[in-house]
């Protein structure tokens, strides 16, 4: 069975840093591209930042390019997104994804930065 898992979200103010994690479970997150996505209120969700399978080429978001890094721990089976300088309109749900075939989603985390 597949599982997403996501934590270490939370309130910072402006300037500060959280780091995600995306506990995965019922396949192996080395093997596929996993992506973070992120929806704010009366906004589509948009991709955030992803990463490929073995090799680790990496994309982000414009808006993120210099401030996040996604990271994977393959002896864990955990994804992270490294978010620092954090801004306001970086407030969101933010969710982990694996497209393994069929797409999955975990259930999100609250990023709420204050300025």
């Amino acid at each position: 069975q597949v599982q997403l898992v996501e934590s270490g979200g939370g309130s910072v103010q402006t300037g500060g840093s959280l780091r995600l994690s995306c506990a995965a479970s019922g396949f192996i997150v080395s093997i596929y591209v996993m992506s973070w996505y992120r929806q704010a209120p009366g906004k589509e969700r948009e991709l955030v930042a992803d990463i490929s399978r073995a090799g680790g080429r990496t994309n982000y978001a414009d808006s993120v390019k210099g401030r996040f890094t996604i990271s994977r721990d393959n002896a864990k089976n955990t994804v992270y997104l490294e978010m620092n300088n954090l801004k306001p309109e970086d407030t969101a749900v933010y969710y982990c994804n694996a497209k393994i075939g069929p797409i999955y989603w975990g259930q999100g985390i609250q990023v709420t930065v204050s300025s």
